[in-house]
């Protein structure tokens, strides 16, 4: 499967966004060793599965392959024991003009961080697609907020890189 989107540093979150529906999701990064794993194990609200992502076009992570199995929380539960990079966060579903924004609300050592993507049918939409006005900046060809890279760092491990977009933290109270 291709996989066409567009991630964006939230500026200010969206109004009624604690109303919206939402899932915590957790990822671990495997191998543990590579500075970008591709492969991942999700949690996703009462779902499990281990994807692998690659951009079919080296430098362009606005289009990827992402193949994807299916596991029980049986089989999950037994690579959750694998050493590996985690992340946590909280992915609200928000509607905007139509489309669904994944509005990413980090947790633990990356509170503060929000994201949002956005994904599209085909490469035309993505590439006619508008920054909405609560995003700061187009940041989905930045790896230093790639999943892959992100996982198992802190916010100040990458605070220098977000300073320069002027980025502010972000709390959904």
């Amino acid at each position: 499967m291709i996989e066409l989107e567009k991630t964006y540093l939230v500026k200010k979150l969206p109004e009624n966004l604690k109303d919206c529906k939402f899932k915590e999701i957790i990822d671990i990064y495997i191998p543990k060793s590579s500075e970008h794993p591709k492969l991942r194990l999700r949690k996703n609200g009462d779902k499990f599965e281990i994807t692998k992502k690659e951009p079919v076009n080296k430098g362009d992570a606005s289009h990827q392959e992402e193949q994807t199995i299916k596991l029980t929380e049986t089989e999950f539960n037994a690579l959750n024991d694998l050493k590996g990079k985690r992340v946590r966060k909280l992915r609200y579903y928000f509607d905007y003009n139509g489309r669904t924004a994944e509005v990413d609300v980090f947790q633990d050592t990356l509170k503060g961080l929000v994201l949002v993507d956005f994904e599209f049918e085909t490469i035309e939409k993505k590439d006619k697609f508008e920054m909405p006005d609560f995003c700061l900046a187009d940041i989905t060809q930045e790896v230093f907020v790639a999943s892959g890279m992100i996982c198992g760092k802190s916010y100040e491990d990458i605070e220098n890189d977000l300073n320069r977009f002027n980025y502010q933290k972000l709390f959904l109270e």
